[in-house]
């Protein structure tokens, strides 16, 4: 590869998610997609097909790319990014990173001897309304962060459970917006049902209350953080925000009725609204352009499942709360 010359990638796993990143590739200038690799020959040639790129096996297009995504079953995810990393390619694995902690650390090790960007797929990081929240949150005072992710029965195959597959993109929200650690993780769920809420205490005093569900007839993605003198949500799917300012609570009355009534007032801040999945991209083919840190590295992804472990702990014991497994 030359200065001038895009960057060669690929995809390894064509199946919904990561069809999507052979799209998002194959409609960027700033990168040539290479070819695309799926145990499933069929599904490899039909995403090939239909964005003017190649089917190949993972060998091969291993030794013909500079980055990959990998976005396989996380059973795979070690395996296959070790033969990424192997291979001096650089490397976007989809979350959850690894499912073993061990593990993960050998792979960021692999990754910094060999001098290779190694990002994990926390997609909410780059939604836009989270990018304009984080603007907002340095002038509050935080005192919880709440949110919501739920949504009915899901129509695709995944060993994941609701807080591997769900939860995990709130938790790396919460971690990433504070210089914290989670001193203390509270769980409870419904055991026969997809439904958990999980209750963190960080040691700055921050309160983050957090369910996922897969039983819920309403698609919900929502975001709340409560400061001292204000409240801000974020809606995930309209990519909105909202900031809810001196509210004034009272009673009215209305023909002869008493009723109560809040009012306060309400800013909007203007999002430029996107896709986040292109700016996950753009920033992973920026790092590796520039030889710089991934904006979610592997050590964060790391940290969401440690933090995922203690909420399963959480979860099987009994009803008290399980200390932190240790610092970043």
């Amino acid at each position: 590869m030359t200065d001038d010359a895009p960057l060669r990638v690929g995809v390894i796993g064509v199946g919904s998610m990561g069809a999507h990143h052979a799209r998002v590739y194959a409609g960027s200038s700033a990168v040539d997609l290479v070819g695309v690799a799926d145990d499933d020959w069929d599904r490899a040639k039909e995403i090939a097909e239909k964005h003017g790129t190649r089917a190949l096996n993972r060998g091969t297009l291993l030794q013909a790319v500079d980055a990959v995504s990998v976005v396989v079953p996380t059973q795979f995810h070690a395996s296959v990014v070790r033969e990424a990393l192997e291979a001096d390619t650089h490397v976007l694995v989809e979350k959850p990173f690894v499912d073993d902690i061990a593990t993960g650390r050998e792979l960021i090790s692999l990754a910094d001897r060999k001098d290779l960007r190694l990002q994990v797929g926390h997609i909410e990081r780059f939604n836009p309304a989270v990018r304009a929240l984080g603007d907002v949150l340095p002038e509050m005072n935080v005192l919880a962060v709440d949110a919501r992710r739920l949504g009915p029965p899901i129509d695709r195959d995944t060993a994941d459970g609701v807080v591997e597959d769900l939860m995990i993109h709130d938790l790396d929200i919460l971690l990433s917006l504070f210089d914290a650690e989670v001193d203390e993780t509270f769980a409870a769920g419904i055991r026969s049902d997809p439904y958990v809420t999980a209750t963190l205490r960080l040691d700055n005093g921050v309160l983050g209350t957090l369910t996922a569900s897969r039983i819920t007839h309403q698609k919900v993605r929502e975001l709340a953080v409560t400061g001292r003198d204000c409240r801000v949500t974020v809606d995930y799917l309209t990519q909105s925000v909202k900031i809810h300012r001196h509210s004034l609570p009272g009673y009215v009355e209305s023909n002869g009725d008493v009723r109560y009534r809040s009012e306060s007032v309400v800013e909007r801040p203007q999002v430029k609204n996107g896709e986040p999945l292109r700016g996950e991209i753009a920033s992973f083919v920026s790092a590796v352009n520039e030889g710089t840190a991934p904006e979610v590295t592997g050590q964060d992804g790391l940290r969401v499942i440690e933090l995922i472990r203690e909420i399963s702990e959480a979860l099987d014991g009994p009803e008290a709360p399980v200390a932190k497994s240790g610092g970043r």
